[in-house]
């Protein structure tokens, strides 16, 4: 064969096999833009932030009940975003009792106090395991990020917990100083009891099995509990979302109203106090939002 030929028949073979590389190699990791907006949503395939620009929150002077939770949550948050540490916070507990509201209104009055400082990425519970993929792409990023997992929680035979709990405490690159991570769950440990139980009866070493489980609740600096709200809580509620929005009806009425909402729901909460609103306000022609 002609060397001229086989050189170019190896060259053209060459450029096949780099091009074929080419498309199996990952992307390159494209920096997120911090700077677009104030709240993101993670996206793990492709890797992406999608920025939102209008978070859905209530804010922070219409949630009732919640003064303490409140006070922790804010001061810590205020404390991050001012550049200063701050605990990894678990808000658990009631249902509706507004746990992810009081999360987004807190970041929402960090922003109003430090403007620019903080951004908010919602992570999904499905995506949980990968987070240290989100904090790779943020590490090195100047801007404050405060990372929000609502719902959180884990089933058995879910081995995601570990991947949270290494970021949580550090690993070997340790989580990003401008990165906190706060939660909310309905449980205490994340985990349901029968399976913390099934550890503990199936195990070698019960005890240190049941430890590897709960620990990672530890792993939170915050603990903030949320507890069902008694009646006069309740009507605190609805009435400082009555007189925030201007609602034409007396207290009596909004209550007597607000004890019938809450039989047929079947509770009291926050969640049930804002649909309550929402419904009242419907038949009397106010639009809360305009």
């Amino acid at each position: 064969m002609d060397p001229q030929a086989a050189d170019s028949r190896l060259l053209e073979t060459l450029l096949r096999i780099a091009t074929a590389l080419e498309r199996l190699a990952p992307p390159p990791p494209v920096r997120p833009n911090l700077g677009a907006a104030d709240a993101f949503v993670w996206h793990p395939a492709p890797p992406r932030l999608d920025p939102v620009p209008s978070v859905s929150r209530v804010p922070i002077a219409l949630l009732q009940g919640v003064e303490r939770q409140k006070a922790i949550l804010l001061e810590n948050t205020l404390r991050f975003a001012s550049g200063l540490p701050a605990n990894n916070a678990m808000l658990w507990g009631a249902r509706g009792m507004g746990k992810s509201s009081l999360v987004k209104a807190a970041h929402a009055e960090a922003c109003v106090r430090y403007p620019g400082s903080l951004a908010l990425i919602e992570i999904h519970r499905e995506d949980i395991s990968t987070l240290p993929d989100l904090l790779r792409a943020l590490r090195g990023e100047s801007r404050r990020c405060l990372i929000f997992c609502d719902d959180l929680s884990f089933e058995k035979e879910d081995a995601d917990y570990k991947a949270l709990k290494s970021v949580l405490d550090g690993g070997i690159e340790g989580r990003p100083a401008t990165v906190l991570f706060y939660a909310t769950s309905n449980r205490r440990h994340l985990m349901p009891r029968d399976m913390i139980e099934n550890e503990r009866s199936t195990a070698i070493n019960p005890s240190e099995a049941t430890e590897e489980k709960v620990s990672l609740s530890d792993r939170f600096g915050l603990w903030i509990g949320f507890h069902n709200c008694d009646q006069d809580t309740f009507f605190a509620m609805i009435e400082g979302y009555a007189h925030a929005f201007a609602l034409p009806i007396s207290d009596e009425a909004l209550r007597a109203a607000a004890v019938e909402w809450s039989v047929t729901r079947g509770g009291r909460s926050g969640r049930v106090a804002w649909q309550f609103v929402q419904d009242i306000a419907g038949r009397l022609g106010v639009n809360p939002a305009a």
